[in-house]
């Protein structure tokens, strides 16, 4: 009798500590998880202003971009040291405009935008956009071990290049943060111009023939 009690009791116990088992993965899955990821996600693009006046620039940078800060001749770069693995980093260099344009040579456009069937770059990707009223292009890249992403944006005085990565982070959430910091770039100088407005030519009415 104490024999069966006791192999009753085991299998009780067991089936209550694997049904409290699947509630609390069910729980984790359907409550928690989402919960921490959307919390995550929140932090990691929480967005931190920096402002280089040497560089020209003011942006709002990524949180989960931040880390030490070492400034060097014409660039500052930002990067979290990983014991085990690649951090996240994101370097902003500025250099001179030699021809003062507001837009990007076509030829070095075309050139970066076959780079990926020239040079056999993996996962190579090429958009040319606007970011605060001037031309700028965004690349993305596999490179050492990682998504690249390379922003450049042009004015009269200078052109400045983003280079942004997750490292080994969560590579679309980074990829989602290297944007939005890229996007937010504001470059000191001129504003480009407005578009010409366009000119209607009025043709004067056909005399009718009487």
């Amino acid at each position: 009798m104490k024999k069966q009690i006791s192999t009753q009791w085991i299998v009780g116990l067991s089936i209550l500590i694997i049904g409290g088992a699947v509630l609390g993965g069910e729980y984790y899955l359907v409550k928690w998880m989402p919960g921490h990821q959307e919390r995550v996600r929140e932090e990691v693009l929480k967005p931190v202003p920096y402002k280089n006046e040497n560089l020209g620039i003011e942006i709002q940078i990524s949180s989960g971009l931040m880390g030490s800060t070492e400034e060097f001749a014409g660039g500052v770069r930002i990067a979290q040291s990983k014991f085990m693995g690649i951090g996240p980093s994101i370097t902003i260099t500025s250099r001179p405009n030699p021809d003062g344009t507001h837009e990007f040579d076509p030829r070095e456009l075309a050139k970066w935008q076959t780079d990926d069937v020239y040079l056999k770059i993996p996962r190579y990707s090429f958009r040319q956009l606007e970011i605060h009223n001037r031309d700028a292009i965004i690349i993305e890249q596999f490179k050492n071990r990682a998504m690249l992403m390379t922003a450049r944006v042009i004015s009269p005085e200078r052109i400045v290049e983003i280079n942004c990565t997750g490292g080994q982070e969560d590579e679309k959430l980074y990829l989602e943060a290297c944007e939005d910091t890229a996007r937010s770039l504001k470059v000191a100088g001129p504003e480009r111009p407005p578009p010409p407005e366009p000119i209607y030519e009025l043709n004067p009415s056909p005399a009718r023939v009487k």
